[in-house]
């Protein structure tokens, strides 16, 4: 573990991980889930990675109210204090200026690492040296990304494209969010383009200057919040301040326009685990709980007639009888029932949207 008492780690543990409906619901979203079977939650897996170079007095959780429980429950040894609580549920550009503001407040002088709270790591151990090399090369202006080596053409992922040079640490030329399958291709063969994991490291000077830069409205209105007397500062004097902040991605708002953007290439294993047919490949790769029929089976009971390549989930003791379906994903829960193709898993977001539509629809989202 880095013993720099200037270094700290903010974890994003807002996001609703819609797209993993209906298991992930706003009550209870994917990052506090253990879905790939490992015995741990996403938060648990993140908070123990940050753990190892990080002082647990020195991470904290950026989340809302409604979380606390469940976080305080699946992570014992967290300090409580150190949440940092949203009025609502933003984006990452005002959850990280929210963040980088508290921290600011406490040492001027740190270093921070910002990660999502839901995404999965294979090797820890060179993650650990990635972040290592990240913080031994900051100064007050270097914006440091972790970018990952392509193993396919995702169109899932976001994209950075960096100067291919000699240097540990690279220049980045653009970041390219979801491209077609075709320009994924294109990407690979260059060997230019890296997975954006949405890792960042940066002083808290540099983070804020940015956004003093390039967000300077944002910046200027939490800037007045955290000027107000200490006994002011709480969640109902936020609320008005930061419901009213642009929704924007701090890849959006702040990484495609700064200059001073670096990223780290590594093979440390990664995945966002955004969809089920992300989960899917998981288990195809690990050849874990398939029948003869390539069917991942993560159910009590499965009784299958001509159904083959699908993803059959179910959190319910029950038996699930399927016919006739070829690359398909069903999931059952508490909350509903999903039966889709598989490459139709991105319109998950969608059909959840609608759902909160319909009468009634907005308690099994």
């Amino acid at each position: 573990m880095n013993n720099n008492d200037n270094n700290y780690a903010i974890i994003l543990a807002s996001g609703p991980g819609v797209k993993l409906w209906p298991l992930s619901t706003k009550e209870k979203p994917k990052q506090f889930h253990d879905l790939l079977g490992i015995g741990k939650t996403f938060i648990q897996l993140t908070f123990e990675r940050l753990s190892k170079v990080i002082h647990n007095d020195n991470i904290y959780i950026v989340t809302i109210e409604e979380y606390k429980s469940i976080l305080i429950e699946q992570l014992p040894t967290f300090k409580k204090e150190n949440f940092i609580i949203e009025p609502r549920v933003m984006n990452t550009a005002a959850c990280s200026l929210l963040a980088a503001n508290r921290i600011n407040k406490i040492n001027p002088n740190a270093n921070l690492i910002i990660s999502p709270s839901d995404h999965f790591i294979y090797d820890e151990n060179e993650f650990t040296d990635k972040i290592q090399l990240a913080l031994n090369n900051l100064d007050h202006n270097k914006l440091i990304t972790l970018g990952v080596i392509p193993s396919r053409p995702d169109t899932d992922f976001s994209y950075i494209q960096f100067i291919n040079d000699e240097q540990e640490i690279k220049k980045t030329k653009s970041f390219i969010d979801k491209p077609s399958l075709e320009f994924a291709k294109s990407f690979l063969k260059t060997g230019e383009f890296l997975w954006n994991t949405n890792i960042l490291i940066c002083s808290v000077k540099g983070i804020i200057a940015a956004f003093n830069t390039y967000l300077e409205g944002m910046s200027e209105s939490l800037k007045n919040y955290f000027e107000l007397p200490e006994d002011l500062q709480n969640i109902k004097t936020l609320a008005p301040i930061y419901t009213s902040l642009d929704i924007f991605s701090i890849n959006k708002g702040i990484l495609e326009k700064s200059d001073h953007v670096f990223v780290i290439p590594c093979n440390f294993g990664w995945s966002d685990i955004g969809t089920w047919s992300v989960i899917n490949d998981k288990y195809k790769y690990t050849g874990e709980d398939q029948d003869n029929n390539n069917n991942t089976l993560l159910c009590s009971h499965f009784a299958g007639y001509n159904t083959k390549n699908s993803f059959i989930y179910s959190t319910e003791d029950k038996a699930i009888v399927v016919e006739g379906l070829d690359d398909y994903i069903v999931v059952n829960s508490e909350k509903g029932l999903l039966i889709c193709p598989r490459n139709s898993v991105q319109n998950i977001k969608t059909y959840v949207g609608d759902l909160k539509l319909q009468k009634n629809g907005e308690k099994y989202c």
